[in-house]
């Protein structure tokens, strides 16, 4: 029985080396019938049970461009410094002290928390439009919305400090803003958050930032609402006029915050996304 099986073997073998045409067609069916699966990180087994590798990046969120678009941007992105808190990271020299952080009202009707951190003797406060659009981004107000940080703070110290501002400062009583800028993502994902120059990053946002953002995110472009001071340079124009999309020829709408960002400089964003969903909406078939 073995003799017949290795000679049935040894001629399928030869068959298909003498027909490339039907071992071409073969392939494919048998590829159809192997379902596939994407995993979040790598997997190892130990004595039958799977566990997840450690230390290994979350991976990149993939987007479909056949949802439909809704009136919220999929991606609010804030630069950091002078636009989504008060102060300049660079200006700094002491990374966020927790023991240090000031408590007061968090405004909004939320109750009490982290209002300040302390670097050194300064405060490190966020503005009041980057607080509010947290807050009502964390009690779910904007469906399918998720945010991003945009930064091309100076040093690496800089963004060390940045860093442990977001790990102190409260959007509501004990929910940190790094926590409210993870809602929405993959546990351990960090893609969202472009914080610094040092390559791959740079100083120019439009080259290095929105183009990381748009690939670890999976957002288009056009899907993006971007907020940035401009003080340096006009960081909004250049990513509106260098970042668009492939399918549509549209970039992120932006809003210049030259004095921090405010609540009437959030709700602008908002609706200036709004009026751009409703002018590429499909005109509806008039009734008969």
């Amino acid at each position: 029985m073995f003799r017949s099986l290795m000679r049935a073997t040894s001629f399928v073998c030869r068959f298909i080396v003498l027909c490339p045409a039907t071992s071409r067609r073969a392939v494919p069916m048998l590829a159809a019938r192997v379902p596939t699966v994407a995993l979040s990180s790598p997997r190892r087994h130990v004595r039958g049970k799977a566990s997840i590798a450690s230390k290994k990046p979350a991976a990149r969120v993939v987007a479909t461009r056949a949802m439909p678009e809704g009136p919220y941007p999929e991606l609010a992105v804030f630069d950091l410094d002078a636009c989504f808190w008060d102060e300049e990271m660079y200006t700094l020299r002491d990374i966020v002290d927790p023991a240090r952080s000031v408590r007061g009202n968090l405004g909004n009707g939320v109750g009490e928390g982290v209002v300040s951190a302390m670097s050194g003797n300064t405060a490190i406060t966020i503005n009041p439009g980057a607080l509010r659009a947290l807050q009502d981004f964390h009690a779910g107000k904007y469906p399918g919305m998720r945010i991003a940080a945009a930064s091309s703070a100076d040093t690496p110290l800089a963004v060390r400090i940045g860093r442990s501002a977001l790990d102190v400062l409260e959007i509501v009583p004990g929910v940190t803003a790094r926590a409210v800028f993870a809602i929405g993502w993959p546990e351990g994902f960090d893609g969202n958050m472009q914080i610094g120059r040092t390559p791959p990053l740079s100083s120019n946002k439009s080259q290095t930032h929105f183009p990381i953002l748009r690939r670890e995110t999976g957002v288009g472009y056009d899907r993006m609402l971007f907020f940035d001071d401009c003080n340096w340079g006009d960081h909004c124009a250049a990513v509106a006029n260098g970042c668009r999309d492939e399918m549509t020829g549209l970039g992120p709408v932006v809003v210049r915050t030259p004095r921090g960002l405010h609540v009437a400089e959030w709700e602008k964003g908002l609706e200036l996304y709004r009026e751009r969903v409703e002018k590429r909406a499909p005109a509806e078939p008039p009734k008969l």
